[in-house]
């Protein structure tokens, strides 16, 4: 299939100006997606156009991501109710280093026909003064065209409406589009449908400036069966960042997708062909339980996000939950995998010398009532101590049990965690 039936089944096409499909089913072009680099990282909402850069240089086109340090300085009030914070230029430049890093985890830099390219627009728009924007992108668009766009619009009935700074950000991405035509042949923008009124800006720009007709295509806002959100969670939606969302945590994001969600997002964020689909469409219906397109899901994104250590590190955490080898986890790794576990503070005091008896430590962390309880457990066979089986009641914890000195990981039975934080 083209890369437009392909978009369409994999339903990532919102909205389209006519004649794209014919603009791409011809000679091969430039196209590019603008990254709002306000955050020092992507997060799993910019899967969806990160993966349209991706099909669309798999099928020749050349791809261009914007690192938009220079649009970050104001901040895009697209699907906002407020004023965005302000950062500093410093701010903004560390985390467009960043996203260029995570982009370079998708994109093919290399191949000689049609190579990727990551472009900070600050190399443009940190140079043009006030009076050549105005007299080259300014008098282009009339106030009442700004004002009809969605993202003014809503902003204008809210108490605080919106400030000059971000009403003029549409003609910022506008003249993106403009640089990108000129200088790239880029032909066609991509974006999120929240973002359509500033793509349509820019090429209505180019239209005006340049007599030349350019193309835009957005993609859906990503909802869940139940129509929450997409990437919304109870922490916030997990970024490609490492240290902000660890392999574990992201893995496990996609793991626990619902049933009903799961197809959606295989044809979405990953590269399976159709016939592929169609098995684990089969799968989720006959099996459900054994969740095989989840794993698959989280194996191949994580993978594409964190490579294969990640995935690795990610599946080992998860075995940790089931009784796993905890050999060779940081506390650090631990904590982050236990964090919605019981825990309570132990002094190191109490187990710095001589220790405290397992049967102590299982009732002061919780997961007996009484020592009496305690010891009936551990006779029981059913006590772990960082899961490994103990069977002496009386057996003394010490510090050297700890791991890395800092916690020690307690269960009862087959999935009951409790959690020590040595203080």
């Amino acid at each position: 299939m083209d890369i437009i039936e392909e978009l369409r089944w994999r339903g990532a096409i919102f909205d389209s100006t006519p004649g794209v499909e014919d603009m791409l089913g011809g000679e091969k072009t430039t196209v590019y997606v603008g990254f709002d680099p306000t955050a020092r990282s992507l997060h799993v909402g910019n899967l969806v156009p990160i993966m349209g850069l991706v099909r669309m240089q798999r099928h020749g086109h050349s791809p261009i991501a914007i690192a938009g340090a220079g649009t970050g300085m104001i901040g895009d009030p697209s699907g906002r109710d407020d004023e965005r914070q302000l950062l500093t230029v410093e701010q903004i430049d560390d985390n467009v280093e960043n996203v260029k890093l995570q982009l370079a985890h998708f994109l093919d830099f290399d191949v000689k026909s049609n190579p990727a390219r990551v472009i900070n627009n600050a190399d443009w728009l940190r140079k043009i003064g006030m009076t050549d924007f105005l007299r080259d992108v300014g008098k282009h668009f009339t106030v009442n065209y700004m004002l009809s766009k969605e993202s003014v619009a809503a902003r204008m009935t809210r108490e605080h409406g919106i400030s000059y700074t971000e009403f003029s950000y549409m003609l910022l991405q506008a003249y993106d589009y403009l640089v990108l035509h000129d200088d790239y042949g880029c032909n066609l923008q991509m974006g999120g449908s929240d973002q359509w009124g500033n793509i349509l800006a820019g090429v209505e720009l180019i239209r005006r400036a340049r007599g030349h007709q350019v193309h835009a295509l957005s993609y859906p806002l990503i909802t869940t069966a139940s129509g929450a959100k997409f990437g919304k969670s109870v922490g916030g939606a997990p970024t490609l960042d490492p240290e902000e969302t660890s392999p574990y945590r992201f893995y496990q994001y996609w793991i626990n997708v619902d049933d009903a969600d799961v197809i959606q997002y295989m044809k979405l964020f990953t590269l399976f062909e159709p016939d592929q689909i169609a098995e684990f469409e089969g799968a989720v219906a006959s099996e459900p339980q054994k969740r095989e397109a989840q794993r698959s899901l989280a194996r191949t994104v994580t993978e594409m996000v964190h490579g294969s250590n990640g995935v690795s590190t990610a599946q080992r955490a998860t075995d940790v939950l089931f009784g796993g080898e905890m050999d060779g986890f940081s506390a650090a790794e631990l904590l982050d995998i236990f964090a919605d576990v019981p825990s309570e503070e132990l002094d190191r005091s109490l187990i710095k010398d001589d220790g405290l008896p397992m049967a102590q430590l299982l009732t002061h962390s919780g997961a007996a009532k009484s020592n009496g309880e305690a010891r009936r457990l551990i006779e029981g066979g059913g006590v772990y101590l960082n899961n490994v089986r103990v069977s002496d009641a009386r057996g003394l914890v010490t510090l050297e049990g700890a791991i890395d000195g800092q916690i020690i990981v307690l269960r009862r039975g087959a999935r009951n965690y409790f959690m020590l934080r040595i203080v």
